[in-house]
């Protein structure tokens, strides 16, 4: 699990969340261009609020034009750049999305969120290189970010640089011992270094934390009708895909970093007629909806 996506919920939730509102100056006529331009700020910043509210409830297309229109009202915020940066990200529209995240971080160096922001942007257009050198920029600024941390990981891992990517998840887990990803993707490592029963430990973990997690599920399912647990395999099988059908998706697991290994294993589970008949049935039900 790349957990790419992150970055809506650190600018819905977060970062805007603290954005002050600029205090008005004395309406002495002197100054009048000063109040104006401040009130024009004002307004902008309000803007971003709506834009990151929408954002929360996914209505992309409508925070876009306010967050546009903020970011010229208030040119000089760099959280105002930060959330449509993060907007252009969510539509893939990697150029505008990079060039208004270095608007941000021109305005503001030390913000980490728009450093793991470039990352993932270039992990995005598969810029491996690219991204592990932001994330760890961001790091020296956020040395004990969980989030950045398995960002780190998973940029070493695409890079084939398995035991740097090992190191990084255990880290991640070690500032959250709830950080059910890490887990899941050293397991994904694992099972493509032929270690199944360590990748089997590492799943079942990620499922004792969060046992609604759809990935490792499946992914165990897999490992154990590889080891011959059919049984046990097409019963967890079924509860994941119940849980989530996009994993039945080839595609979708390959975008969550699944390997070869792992992939042609799961290609042969998913064609079993129990497990097919739960997509068709799936299907069927979510089609009638």
């Amino acid at each position: 699990m790349p957990k790419i996506i992150r970055l809506m919920t650190i600018l819905a939730v977060c970062s805007l969340c603290g954005l002050a509102k600029p205090a008005l100056a004395q309406a002495l006529i002197p100054h009048t261009l000063q109040l104006d331009r401040k009130k024009l700020e004002q307004q902008g910043l309000s803007l971003a609020q709506e834009a990151a509210q929408l954002a929360q409830f996914r209505q992309f297309e409508l925070a876009l034009p306010r967050a546009r229109l903020a970011s010229q009202l208030a040119p000089k915020n760099d959280k105002v750049w930060f959330l449509l940066g993060g907007l252009f990200l969510q539509k893939k529209d990697f150029d505008t999305a990079i060039s208004s995240f270095k608007k941000a971080q021109s305005l503001n160096p030390q913000n980490a969120d728009v450093l793991f922001a470039l990352g993932s942007a270039n992990f995005q257009q598969k810029k491996y290189q690219a991204a592990v050198g932001y994330y760890r920029a961001g790091l020296k600024v956020k040395p004990n970010d969980s989030e950045g941390l398995f960002d780190l990981g998973n940029g070493y891992y695409m890079l084939g640089r398995y035991q740097d990517a090992i190191a990084q998840y255990n880290k991640a887990v070690s500032q959250d011992q709830k950080f059910w990803p890490a887990i899941n993707n050293i397991g994904l490592i694992l099972y493509e270094q032929g270690n199944i029963a360590g990748a089997i430990k590492k799943w079942q973990s990620a499922v004792a934390i969060e046992k609604n997690a759809a990935e490792p599920l499946l992914a165990l399912a897999v490992a154990f009708y590889k080891k011959g647990d059919r049984q046990k395999a097409l019963a967890m099988g079924e509860n994941a895909l119940g849980i989530d059908m996009r994993y039945s998706n080839l595609e979708f697991l390959k975008e969550n970093l699944w390997g070869e290994s792992l992939l042609g294993d799961t290609k042969l589970f998913l064609q079993l007629p129990r497990i097919q008949n739960t997509v068709q049935q799936k299907d069927k039900t979510l089609g009638s909806n």
